[in-house]
């Protein structure tokens, strides 16, 4: 759990402290408050998600990282954010919810997300739910850098909450460049390596030795297809090579018929095989 290894006083020691402090005290309901808050702060955070409903009493977080947690909870929540959010926020990013947390860390990628990319608030809201660690990158070393270099590419609406966007704003620069380097590598130019991944953008979370790569040359070496046709159809890469491209191109090559790579993968099993029987 990510709020853990916290000491806490033992059961006989807030005993007496509590006995001692009710007898020297003129306002005890004062105490007794502060143990009823922090019990539902406790509970609420519970509810949130960020605390283990399992959690045994003596790993409870102490009241100060309680309190650091709740800081950020509400930080988040006049951002937009609602309950039902941080179940997941806390499942995918469990950092944000640690004592290291602090509000003001995570201040400037509302600013960048608004300010830079023009999203609404929903919108940020959208795209960080989609990836909740876009909030512990750096603004000036990975987002904003990602964000200049995808523009110029021609990628746009990156502002529109989806998963693809926000994992691609949370992507370095560097990693970018490697596919733009690999389909200039397989005979495209630059300008053709920007349009194909413009017009096909999740070829970036692709990688290149476990997908782009053994599909390129099955594309040229198997099905003796030009690179003209990887330019007019990117999507290519989108789709499995054991469970798509393979079968299909064998059960057409079977039957000596050849098609665009569009028309072969995109319709459906039912269609496809219908067609050519």
């Amino acid at each position: 759990m990510m709020l853990h290894s916290l000491h806490i006083p033992t059961i006989s020691s807030i005993r007496n402290s509590t006995f001692q402090s009710l007898r020297s005290s003129e306002h005890p309901p004062y105490l007794l408050r502060f143990r009823t808050s922090r019990r539902e702060n406790l509970r609420y955070l519970k509810t949130l998600g960020i605390i283990d409903p399992n959690t045994k009493p003596h790993k409870f977080p102490s009241p100060e990282t309680v309190d650091q947690v709740l800081s950020t909870v509400n930080f988040l929540k006049s951002k937009g954010f609602s309950e039902p959010d941080f179940p997941r926020l806390s499942f995918l990013c469990p950092k944000l919810f640690t004592p290291d947390s602090d509000p003001t860390d995570i201040e400037p990628v509302f600013e960048f997300l608004t300010f830079d990319l023009a999203a609404t608030d929903q919108e940020s809201c959208g795209l960080i739910l989609r990836c909740p660690q876009i909030l512990l990158s750096d603004v000036e070393y990975c987002l904003r850098p990602t964000l200049i270099y995808l523009r110029k590419l021609g990628v746009e609406k990156l502002n529109v909450p989806n998963s693809l966007n926000a994992h691609l704003l949370n992507t370095r620069v560097e990693r970018l460049m490697e596919k733009i380097r690999f389909l200039r590598s397989s005979g495209l130019s630059q300008e053709e390596s920007a349009r194909a991944c413009r017009r096909f953008p999740a070829i970036f979370g692709y990688s290149i030795e476990n997908n782009l790569k053994p599909k390129f040359e099955y594309l040229v070496g198997e099905m003796k297809r030009s690179v003209e046709e990887l330019k007019a159809f990117p999507q290519y890469f989108a789709f499995s090579l054991e469970n798509r491209i393979m079968p299909r191109h064998l059960h057409l090559e079977r039957r000596n018929v050849r098609i665009s790579l569009k028309r072969m993968l995109l319709w459906n099993d039912d269609k496809f095989y219908a067609k050519w029987k």
